[in-house]
């Protein structure tokens, strides 16, 4: 009988250790189960700001993206533009070329004409038109062997017909026409104003001048052959004839001074003998226009 009792006490026992077991099984279910709800909260809100973070990082990468293209795009139409423009500018230059080329190879053309012309005349020795000529065709499409050749024969042909005109203008002096030897004389002076024939020409200029009644111009010539260096050896006849021109225009002084330059400068010409005797006389002839211009009026006749 104790042992059936001992045995309902332990199974009583057992029935509460096993009851307070399953609260506590329960309890621990339910803590669980809160965990786990509490995990799951945690989980989604993590997953939610997970989709946020994934969204927003999407779009700042398709706005980046989107810029990046954008720019990558703005550059490359940039350099596309300013291919075009270069390329623009080089057809435009080479258009350029193009039409300078067709216009100089016309133009030579043109100019390959009118040499061979040119040098019709050359060979013919027409002076006059080669000179008259030649300033229209130093414009022309010339080749340099051409333009110097050309060069060479005008002013050939211009010392030419200058010291023609000189020696007509030599003939016409001796038959005492001097008017048209004047012209004749200014004629060789124009075609070639640096001959160095040019002070013998400026010479026959000024004596021609002076025999037509003319000092004024003629002491100005007289003049340029005294002071030029190009022919020494007339630099006496143009202080001869300075003197000559002063003394007509009544310039005593400079002719004086004339002389004493001629005397005291070329002592062994030929002239400075004759210009002694001519300044004695300059000089009194000077001597008594200042005594004359000093002198009291006569008085008055009654």
């Amino acid at each position: 009988m104790r042992d059936v009792d001992d045995e309902v006490r332990q199974i009583k026992k057992e029935i509460v250790e096993s009851r307070g077991l399953i609260i506590k099984t329960n309890n621990l279910v339910n803590a669980l189960g809160a965990d786990i709800k509490s995990i799951a909260k945690r989980q989604a809100g993590y997953e939610r700001r997970l989709n946020w973070n994934s969204g927003v990082a999407i779009a700042v990468i398709g706005v980046l993206s989107f810029v990046g293209l954008k720019l990558y795009f703005d550059a490359q139409t940039t350099s596309l533009r300013s291919d075009k423009a270069d390329a623009e500018t080089t057809a435009e230059e080479l258009r350029r070329d193009l039409e300078d080329e067709v216009r100089r190879s016309s133009d030579r053309g043109v100019a390959a004409g009118k040499a061979a012309n040119y040098y019709e005349l050359i060979r013919e020795r027409d002076r006059a038109e080669v000179v008259r000529q030649y300033p229209m065709m130093a414009k022309e499409a010339l080749s340099p062997a051409e333009a110097a050749m050309f060069r060479d024969y005008e002013q050939q042909f211009r010392q030419d017909l200058s010291l023609d005109a000189y020696q007509k203008g030599l003939g016409l002096a001796a038959a005492k026409k001097y008017e048209e030897a004047i012209a004749r004389f200014q004629e060789a002076m124009e075609l070639h104003p640096t001959g160095t024939h040019l002070p013998m020409v400026r010479l026959n200029l000024a004596l021609s001048l002076r025999k037509g009644k003319r000092p004024a111009e003629a002491m100005v010539y007289a003049e340029q052959v005294a002071t030029q260096t190009t022919d020494a050896a007339v630099q006496p006849d143009g202080w001869w004839l300075v003197a000559l021109c002063a003394r007509d225009l009544g310039d005593l002084d400079t002719a004086r001074a004339a002389l004493k330059t001629l005397i005291n400068k070329y002592p062994r010409s030929a002239l400075s003998r004759d210009a002694r005797p001519l300044l004695r006389d300059v000089t009194r002839e000077a001597y008594l226009g200042k005594q004359a211009a000093t002198a009291p009026p006569p008085p008055p006749t009654q």
